[in-house]
Formats: structure tokens, sequence, C-alpha cells
């Protein structure tokens, strides 16, 4: 075998294993693998945004795009320790990228040398990431590094995705071993298990008796690439397909049995066919707080009334917040092509079985639509949050890729936003993180070239990680954030108002006690980083701005000034016991 150092094999196992990028920044814990990382840059790319966190939500959103993971790589001590959040958010919405983080050498482990986390275990390190990813490897010696590597891989995307952590102390890129490169990972062949014959028929016999069905699909079905199994089911027995953020995209967005989202934020038709549907087949989702309405009977859903299959990859999802009339652990692409094999002898269940209950759903869109249109076209100053969503969806094109933040403009474009493919629509839906899709947006751009990268995000949001623009400059990325600015944490200070009385503190943007709105000039900002930058305070500028902002292929901050006194229309609701919660503004609870 050849000696190598484990510098060369991390380096050389990467690109074996066709990763094409290492978002990193550099450090004293990590020099030892940057001449590693040198001689492979034909291969192996180097892409150093200016903090930690933004490497993490760019390693995160570029497998929300392309499905293939990438690395990270940080450095002893609070390099690593800014990953945390990024971790986490990949973790909750089960996005896979392996970080590697350095460590002290194992020399000086448990001597308190600089910073090494020490007190309970010696370089303890490791424990602080363990509740944020899937497994936390630390290989000591060169020559435990082949299998590591390989199980780290392999656990990234084995069954529900995520991220793993390998931590490294210094000596192990230098030190050197006799040590082949690992076998080849399931990267390119992923385990995808299906549902039993008797799962399969015993699902058919609820379709048969049902009259109401609902499809419910989320995340797992976006990462299984399950759209075209499921928009087949839907175009064969036209049934309501709900979504949740991360599925959305997967069916197509201009059906009008394509519902939307769900929740206290979501479309009145979606939350009104979950509460009246029979039988609710979700795929890939796990009934959250938001799109079920805080678990609130009769407001988004109506379990155990309801029949309900729940089809998840992984088996602890299973009736997790419902109990299940049939649980099924299973891939989400697998178990919709056993699905509608087994309809094709089942000639009794078809369109014209449902299609009294898909009169009644249409119903419902034609009524939120005549609810909500009219504002999309109103023309004011600061601009209504319904024209941006409007204007946006028409001038973008089809192939855009859309980054979101944490924050109100989140919730206007859950329940609006109407994306054309998969993959198209990045949210930190579990974890909600701020900065995800401020930074997210840059790993998108890497992962799709020539497809057009826009976020939307607030003002605080990107006021928190401002430092994406020196990147995107540095390395050509022509990366367009559109920033929600409405002078205001806004998702806080609309709680302060429905929940408070308006008595609102610590959430609206000020310059001292003057009462004056402050912000900085974010496209002033954008130029001074060497970015282009327009502010839009009047409605017939938006459109315009953004298709220059296309046009011109380069980093570009857009700074909209968004009317912060209009709040989207709750047809659910959502509860921060023991606070009471609210009805909903439009729709009202069922239960059957």
């Amino acid at each position: 075998m050849p000696m190598m150092k484990g510098g060369q094999l991390i380096a050389e196992t990467l690109v074996k294993e066709k990763v094409p990028y290492v978002f990193g920044i550099c450090g004293h814990g990590n020099v030892g693998i940057l001449d590693a990382l040198y001689d492979v840059r034909d291969k192996l790319q180097l892409i150093s945004p200016r903090h930690e966190q933004c490497a993490g939500h760019m390693a995160d959103a570029y497998y929300r795009v392309k499905h293939r993971p990438v690395a990270t790589l940080t450095s002893t001590g609070p390099g690593s320790a800014n990953m945390v959040m990024s971790l986490a958010t990949a973790l909750s919405d089960s996005s896979a990228f392996m970080a590697i983080t350095a460590n002290v050498p194992t020399s000086q482990h448990n001597r308190g040398p600089f910073q090494e986390l020490y007190r309970h275990n010696q370089a303890d390190f490791a424990q602080v990431v363990r509740p944020v990813v899937k497994r936390a490897f630390q290989p000591t010696r060169v020559d435990m590094l082949p299998l590591a590597l390989r199980q780290a891989m392999d656990t990234m995307v084995t069954g529900r995705p995520g991220p793993v952590n390998l931590d490294i102390p210094y000596n192990v890129f230098q030190e050197e071993a006799d040590v082949e490169l690992p076998p080849a990972s399931h990267l390119d062949r992923p385990v995808r298990p299906g549902a039993s014959e008797a799962d399969i028929a015993a699902v058919i016999a609820l379709m048969a008796e049902a009259r109401k069905p609902v499809l419910f699909i989320g995340h797992g079905a976006t990462l299984a690439e399950a759209g075209p199994e499921l928009t087949e089911l839907q175009q064969k027995l036209r049934i309501p397909v709900i979504t949740s953020p991360n599925g959305m995209g997967c069916v197509p967005a201009d059906d009008a049995l394509t519902l939307g989202f769900i929740g206290r934020n979501g479309a009145f038709p979606a939350n009104e066919a979950g509460r009246q549907a029979d039988l609710v087949i979700t795929v890939g989702t796990r009934f959250d707080d938001r799109s079920s309405s805080s678990w609130h009977a009769g407001y988004s859903w109506n379990f155990p009334k309801t029949k309900l299959v729940h089809v998840d990859i992984d088996p602890q999802e299973l009736g997790r917040n419902y109990a299940t009339d049939i649980g099924i652990a299973a891939d989400a692409k697998v178990f919709t092509r056993q699905l509608l094999n087994a309809l094709a002898a089942r000639c009794e269940i078809d369109a014209k079985r449902y299609a009294p209950w898909v009169e009644e759903v249409q119903g419902w869109v034609r009524q939120w639509e005549t609810f909500v249109q009219p504002h999309f076209g109103d023309s004011t100053s600061p601009l209504r949050p319904e024209f941006v969503v409007g204007t946006l969806q028409k001038t973008l094109p089809d192939d855009v890729i859309l980054s979101l933040d944490s924050g109100v403009h989140h919730n206007w474009f859950m329940q609006f936003w109407k994306p054309k493919r998969p993959q198209s629509m990045l949210n930190s839906w579990g974890y909600s993180s701020m900065g995800f899709g401020v930074c997210g947006i840059l790993g998108a751009q890497l992962a799709a070239p020539d497809r057009p990268c826009v976020a939307v995000v607030g003002d605080g949001g990107f006021t928190m990680t401002p430092y994406v623009l020196c990147t995107a400059v540095e390395y050509n990325l022509p990366c367009v954030w559109i920033i929600w600015n409405n002078f205001a944490w806004g998702a806080i200070r609309d709680l302060q108002y429905g929940l408070f009385d308006g008595r609102e503190i610590g959430t609206a943007f000020y310059k001292g006690q003057s009462g004056e709105r402050y912000n900085p000039d974010f496209a002033a900002w954008a130029r001074a980083c060497g970015a282009d930058g327009v502010t839009v305070t009047r409605p017939q500028d938006l459109g315009g701005a953004v298709e220059q902002a296309l046009k011109n292929r380069r980093p570009c901050v857009i700074d909209v000034h968004v009317d912060a006194e209009v709040r989207p229309p709750s047809t659910g609701t959502w509860q921060l016991p023991p606070i009471p919660y609210k009805e909903p503004v439009y729709g009202k609870p069922y239960i059957a």
C-alpha cells in the first residue's frame, strides 16, 4: 500500500467520490490539509466564504439543488463552532454534507492547548455537534480515515439524508500511513426501500372506500425525486395535492388541484381540503406545528376521524404527531410507483370516483382567488407584499432557483409562490435559520451555474450575513438578493400586534429615540463590495430592476421597500402555548 498523508487521503477520496467543492475557511487547525487540496485544485475546488456559517448553508443548498453532497472545512475552535447553526438547519431539513472540523494534535489532548475543549473529555468538540449531525466520527490516526470516510459518505445519503461530521486532529492531516483509498460509497447507488405487497393492498383498500382523498407531499418527495410519479398519480386520479414548502414544485403548480401549503399561513383551499378530507396519503412529511395548525383538530386536519396513510423513509416519523391507519417506511419514489402499478389493476378507482370532491375543491380555489387577487394589482408605495410576490412570479423565469430566508416575507411566499420545478424553492423550514436564504443562494448557483439564482430575504436576515456579497464578487457568482425591507423584525412584530395588543418592543428598526425608521443603504453597501445595487420604492420599478439584474449576470442587491402594515391572511392557526391561539382570518374550522 502507498504511504499517504491524512490530508492527501481525504482530498483524494473526495475526488474519487466526484465531490466538486469544499466550502471552507482556513485556520491554524486545518492548514495541514490545504497543501493536499492545492494538489487536486483542478478537480476539487476550495471556495472560501467569509464566515463558516455561510460555508455550511452553501453546502446545504448545494445538496438541495443537486442531490449530491459536498464538504466543508473549518479550523479548531470558533471556526468549527460557527458551523452549529448550519448543521442544525441541514439536519432539520434532511440535507446532507460532510463537515470536516479540525481539532488539536493528539499528542496535546487533555493538556488544554489553544482552542481545545477538554473539561469533560479530551478534544471534546465532536460532542458539540453530535445533536446536529447524523453521526460524528473522530479518527485519531491516518489508518482510521478510510473506514471513517466510507462510513461518513454512506451515512449522509442512506435512508433519511443528513450532515455528518469528521473531527480530525491536526496531526492526522500531516502524518503518514500505509493506506488505500476507501471503496466507493453509495452516492451513486442510493438505497431505496419499498413497501410490502400487503401494505400496498391495504392502501388500495382505503382508496377504494374513500370519497374525499388528498395527497400531502413534503421534502421526502423532493429528495426522492418523486415528482414524475406523484404528477402521474395526481393526473390519473385527479386527487388534490397539498404541499409543504420543501415539497413545492414536485407536481405542476398551475394545476387547479395543486393547492399549495397548509397551516396558519397556508392557502385556504389547502386547509379546507385537509380538514374535510376522509383520507390523507402523506408522502415524505412530518406534520410539524406550522403545517398542522399546532395540531388543533378542525383547523388543518381532522385526525383520527380522517384516515391516515403515512409514508416516510424515516420510520421514526411515522405516527410521531398523528396515529396512522397505515404507516409505511419507504422511499417516496418507489412507493408511488408501486401504488401506480397496483392501481392499474383496479379500474374502479379512477378520476370519475372522486369527481364530486374535485368540484368542491375547485370551488374553494375559485373562492380564494376572488378574495386575494385584487391586492396583487395594488400600486402603492411602500410596495404591497402581494404585489411583490406577483411581480416576481411574472418576471422571474421558470427555471429560477429561489432561496428564502426566515421572516415575514417567507410567509407570503409559502402562501402564494408557485415554483415550476422541483428543488427550485429552498427554505429553512425545520430550523428556520436566519442567513440560510442569504448564504444558500451561493451554493445553489454553484450547483446550477446556468440557472438564475435569486434570494428573497428580510432586511434583518441580510444584515446578519452581508459578507455574502464579497464571496459572490470574488467567485463571479451572479446571484441576486432581493431584500424585503420593512424596517423591522417583521414576523415577530406581527406576533406582538396579534398576540400582545401591539405592545411593540425590540422588533422595529429606529434611529435612536427619534422614531425615524432606519436601515443601511443596502444598494450602496452592495456597490461598495463591487456588486450592483438598486433601491426600489415605487411598484412600477420592481419588474424592470429584476429583469436588468438577471440580464447583467452580476451579483446584485435590490432593496425593495415593502409595506410592514399588511399581514398574510391566516387560513389556519398557530399557537405558542400558553398564549391562546387566534381564529383564521379567512375560513373557519371544520370538525366532521
